[in-house]
């Protein structure tokens, strides 16, 4: 088993570890990068403020009171 994984499979772990959750193994990998990488543990930061600030617009965007139509909303007239 390959303890140590390069820039590139750390990066492609960060970015898969936002749309699942990644497997013991794949975790640990990825911890042990961080630990020693300072440009993936940067990049690692900047994806999560990306992800919590898309996050925070969606819902400030949801809740917030709307002047027209949704978009996932039809017309009064039937329209779209």
């Amino acid at each position: 088993m390959q303890l140590f994984i390069a820039c590139k499979q750390a990066h492609q772990l960060i970015s898969e570890g936002m749309d699942r959750r990644l497997s013991l193994s794949e975790r640990s990998k990825l911890k042990m990068h961080l630990a020693i990488c300072h440009y993936c543990t940067s990049f690692n930061g900047q994806m999560s403020f990306m992800r919590k600030a898309v996050r925070q617009s969606a819902l400030r965007t949801l809740s917030s009171p709307e002047t027209g139509n949704r978009p996932d909303q039809d017309h009064q007239d039937g329209s779209k």
